[in-house]
């Protein structure tokens, strides 16, 4: 068996690329639109592992997918989790649970898609902002 990708479907495709490759660094892999289908798959992969994808699925109709909650999360190693919170809050990104640990944050996007951020290797030391910041919303 050999793992794929995973689909989120989205409702602003250049929003979500902005929150994906400019706010995560992740890179488009592939496109493929289908007009007759009346939609575009869009593949991001991570730069050091491009084969295991994402899977953003845009149909052209608007359609409501709920609140994104019972998908669970898209899980990712950053090399440093907290200069990657401040890029993402200086990108307008809530920052649902900060990384106080050094460790662990959760973010979401702009479909409300769950993105867990971890820190490669040890935990960084605990540093402001993130250490006094409350959690916020749902991850």
């Amino acid at each position: 068996m050999k793992y794929l990708h995973a689909m989120v479907r989205v409702r602003d495709l250049d929003a979500s690329l902005k929150f994906f490759c400019e706010g995560l660094g992740l890179v488009e892999t592939r496109r493929k639109d289908f007009p007759q289908g009346r939609f575009t798959l869009v593949y991001l992969g991570a730069p050091e592992n491009p084969k295991s994808e994402i899977e953003l699925t845009y149909n052209y109709d608007d359609e409501d997918y709920g609140s994104a909650r019972n998908f669970g999360h898209l899980a990712f190693a950053v090399d440093d989790i907290h200069a990657t919170c401040a890029h993402l809050q200086s990108m307008g990104v809530t920052i649902n649970r900060p990384p106080r640990d050094g460790h662990m944050a959760f973010v979401r996007s702009p479909d409300l898609i769950s993105i867990e951020l971890l820190q490669k290797g040890d935990p960084l030391p605990p540093a402001e902002p993130w250490v006094s910041m409350p959690n916020t919303g749902n991850w």
